[in-house]
C-alpha cells in the first residue's frame, strides 16, 4: 500500500533534487515504512534520498530494516566517510554481519575510519566462528558491581541506557567481568533504595559459551522465554549477550533451511528474488543431478526386468522422466512458498510475470543441463538415437514446465487470498506426472510417427 502511494512521490522528488522532500521523506515516516519503499530504488537512488538527512540515529534505523543483501549493495554506493559513520552506529551483531558479507580488502580500508574502541569490539566479534552464540551476540548490554545500592544502580543505568541494546536484563559482574549474577528491571524497581544489589539479585544464571552453536543458543532463549542470555567465555566472563530477536531470526532461518533441503535446495544466503539465477542454478543443479542418477539406476534395473520387449525403454526412463519433472517442480514451489510465507515476494503489478519469467530462464539452464546428461545416460542404456533424444527432450520440456508451473501455482493460489502451502511439493509432483507422460508420449509420437508401445 504504501509503496503504491508514496513511491510516485518519491521518484518525483529525486528527479526535481528535491532535498527537503527527501529530508523529510526519511525523517517523518516511520523507519519500517521507509525502508520499505526504498527497496524499490536501485541503490544508488536510495543513498541520494538517505543521504539528504541530517539524523544519523533516523538513518541507521532505516538501514537496519533492509535485508542484508540490500544493505550489501547500498554500502557499494557509500563513500567511505559516511559509510565509517554508519557502520560505527550500528547495533554491534548487524555490523558484524553485515562486515562478514564485505570482501575482506573492503573491510580493512573502513576500519582505519572507525573509532577505535569500535574497530576493538568489531575485530573480537568477527573473530568468532561462524554460526557461533559469539558471532550473533552484541556487547552493548546493561552490567553493574554487586556492591552499590539500587538507588546508585539506577543512576549509571541511566548513562549506559542510551549505549544499550536492552536494559530489561542487568548483569552483575566483577572488575574481571566475570558474571556472578542478574536482576530484571522490575525487581530493581520493586527493591529497596539502600538495598545492596549483592541481596537482590539472582545468583543462579543461565549462559550459553561463546563458542556454542547458535541454533542451540536461540533455542535455549525460545524455551525459557528469556529477552536475552547471557553469553560467557571458558572462564565465565561475560562478553556479550544474544536478543530475543537475534535468536527469533536464528530459528527462522534454521526452519527455512531445512525446508530448502527437504525439497533438495541448498540453502540460499538470501532471499529468492537478491539470489542471482547462476546460483540459483547451482545449488538446485546439484541436487537434480544426484537424483537424475538415481533414476538412471531405476532405468537399468527395469532394463534388465523387461529385456524381451523391444520398446521396453520407453517404460524404462518413464520413472526418469517423472522424477526430474517432479524434483523441478518440488525446488519451484518450496522456493516460492517460502519467499512468500516471509514476505519476501510482494505481489504487485507485474511481479507475478517478472517472477514466473525468472523461473522460466533458470529452468532452461537446469534443463538443458539435465537433459544432455539423460540423453547420454539413454544412448548408453538403449544404444539407439532416436530414444535418446525422445528422453532428453521430454526431460528438458518436463523441467521447464514444472519449474514454472511450481514457481506460478502458489503464486496463482494467494491471488485468491488461499494459503500458498495448500499447493505443497507433493501436489505439484503428482500434478506434474500427469503432464509428464502426456509430453513423454507426444514427443516419442513426434520423433517416430507413432506411439512406440
Amino acid at each position: 500500500m504504501y509503496q503504491s502511494l508514496l513511491l510516485p512521490d518519491l521518484r518525483q522528488m529525486l528527479n526535481e533534487n528535491d532535498e527537503l522532500g527527501m529530508k523529510e521523506f526519511c525523517e517523518v515516516l516511520f523507519p519500517a515504512v521507509s525502508a520499505e519503499i526504498l527497496t524499490e530504488l536501485q541503490p544508488a537512488e536510495a543513498w541520494r534520498v538517505l543521504s539528504k538527512s541530517s539524523n544519523l540515529t533516523r538513518l541507521v534505523e532505516i538501514f537496519g530494516y533492509f535485508s542484508l543483501s540490500f544493505q550489501v549493495q547500498l554500502v557499494n554506493v557509500i563513500d567511505r566517510e559516511p559509510l565509517s559513520r554508519l557502520i560505527e552506529e550500528l547495533a554491534p551483531d548487524d555490523r558484524v554481519d553485515l562486515l562478514e558479507r564485505l570482501d575482506p580488502e573492503h573491510v580493512e580500508s573502513l576500519l582505519p575510519l572507525i573509532a577505535q574502541a569500535e574497530r576493538t569490539d568489531i575485530r573480537k566479534l568477527l573473530s568468532y566462528p561462524e554460526d557461533s552464540a559469539g558471532s550473533i551476540m552484541t556487547s552493548e548490554y546493561a552490567s553493574l558491581p554487586k556492591d552499590i545500592t539500587v538507588s546508585e544502580a539506577f543512576e549509571r543505568l541511566r548513562l549506559q541506557a542510551p549505549d544499550r541494546e536492552t536494559i530489561y536484563y542487568i548483569y552483575i559482574i566483577d572488575e574481571q567481568r566475570h558474571l556472578l549474577g542478574f536482576l530484571t528491571m522490575r525487581k530493581l524497581i520493586l527493591a529497596k533504595p539502600d538495598q545492596k544489589l549483592s541481596d537482590v539479585m539472582a545468583r543462579d544464571v543461565l549462559s550459553v559459551r561463546v563458542d556454542e552453536d547458535q541454533e542451540k543458543v536461540a533455542r535455549d532463549v525460545n524455551r525459557y522465554g528469556f529477552i536475552a542470555i547471557p553469553v560467557v567465555d571458558n572462564d565465565n566472563r561475560l562478553v556479550g549477550i544474544v536478543t530475543h530477536d537475534d535468536a527469533s531470526d536464528i530459528l527462522e532461518e534454521e526452519a527455512e533451511e531445512d525446508q530448502h533441503r527437504l525439497a533438495a535446495v541448498e540453502p540460499l544466503e538470501d532471499s529468492y528474488l537478491s539470489t542471482p539465477v547462476i546460483t540459483l542454478a547451482k545449488k538446485r543443479g546439484v541436487w537434480l543431478f544426484f537424483l537424475l542418477g538415481a533414476s538412471v539406476l531405476t532405468a537399468w534395473v527395469l532394463k534388465y526386468f523387461d529385456a524381451g520387449n523391444e520398446n521396453n525403454w520407453l517404460i524404462m526412463f518413464l520413472p526418469l522422466v517423472l522424477a526430474s519433472g517432479g524434483n523441478a517442480g518440488s525446488q519451484s514451489a518450496a522456493l516460492v512458498i517460502s519467499a512468500l510465507a516471509r514476505d519476501q515476494l510482494r505481489l504487485k503489478r507485474g511481479s507475478a510475470f517478472n517472477i514466473i519469467y525468472r523461473e522460466f530462464f533458470l529452468s532452461a539452464i537446469l534443463g538443458g543441463s539435465v537433459s544432455l546428461v539423460s540423453l547420454g545416460a539413454a544412448w548408453f542404456l538403449t544404444g539407439a538415437v532416436e530414444p535418446a533424444i525422445v528422453v532428453s527432450s521430454t526431460v528438458f520440456l518436463v523441467v521447464v514446465m514444472a519449474s514454472v508451473s511450481g514457481a506460478a501455482l502458489p503464486i496463482l493460489v494467494q491471488s485468491f487470498h488461499v494459503d500458498p502451502a495448500y499447493m505443497s511439493t507433493p501436489l505439484i509432483a503428482a500434478l506434474v506426472d500427469v503432464a509428464g507422460v502426456i509430453i513423454y508420449f507426444n514427443v516419442a509420437y513426434l520423433v517416430f510417427g507413432y506411439y512406440p508401445v
